[in-house]
């Protein structure tokens, strides 16, 4: 698809249920899944978080960092759950909508009980009808997934403890995963260049407040109103 190689945000102005999404979706087993790449994320950030509050707590910085990335994570999670709810997507799409849904929600959860009474709380949010249009829905996964990588990819080296490091690190490549995923069912190429750019905090939160997603109270300009998760 032309035109469309370097896509992003700037030119686009818990329970069993985890692992019974997956299992629907026919990707993995929920042995599997459990079991898989997803548990060993949480153990990390779990391993991290009692570390961290046995030497006394994370410090600021690395509370900042994690309330930033939460935020990032409650954005797409609400993003794909909406999206299920919808009911507007077909095949892959919805079946991708399904299992990155879940691992989103996921992360969420890990970061929350990392975080304890220090996580942000989820804002509200309006995602205009790019839930209600399998076309939409997938450019702008497309441009979330490739936001969150490189907001990973620019924190990275301003975390100060070694297991909230590790953590970040597990879930960074969940996200390189997602991107090349949309990506391709997008018709975009998973990987066009050889190096990628990170993006810094205050980059992407001017991209983020660009889009206009996240509101005071969740509302709808699409053809049908949808069950907000903010």
């Amino acid at each position: 698809m032309s035109g469309v190689d370097d896509l992003s945000f700037d030119r686009l102005d818990a329970d069993g249920a985890i692992a019974e999404s997956a299992e629907r979706a026919g990707v993995v087993s929920r042995a599997t899944f459990l079991g898989g790449a997803l548990g060993g994320s949480l153990a990390l950030l779990a391993a991290g978080s009692g570390q961290a509050w046995a030497q006394g707590g994370p410090s600021e910085r690395d509370v900042a960092i994690l309330n930033y990335a939460i935020i990032l994570e409650y954005l797409q999670a609400s993003f794909y759950t909406e999206a299920q709810r919808m009911k507007a997507l077909r095949g892959r799409a919805a079946d991708a909508a399904e299992v990155v849904g879940a691992v989103e929600r996921a992360h969420v959860e890990a970061f929350k009980d990392v975080l304890g009474k220090q996580a942000a709380k989820r804002p509200s949010f309006d995602f205009q009808g790019t839930t209600e249009d399998q076309n939409a829905f997938l450019k702008t996964a497309v441009a979330f997934e490739d936001l969150a990588v490189a907001a990973y990819k620019g924190q990275a080296p301003r975390i100060q403890g070694s297991s909230a490091l590790a953590a970040a690190l597990a879930i960074h490549s969940v996200e390189a995963r997602h991107a090349a995923w949309m990506r391709y069912l997008f018709g975009v190429q998973p990987a066009s260049r050889a190096f990628d750019e990170p993006r810094s905090r205050q980059q992407t939160l001017r991209v983020v407040n660009s889009t206009n997603f996240i509101t005071s109270s969740p509302s709808t300009q699409g053809r049908r109103t949808p069950r907000y998760t903010g």
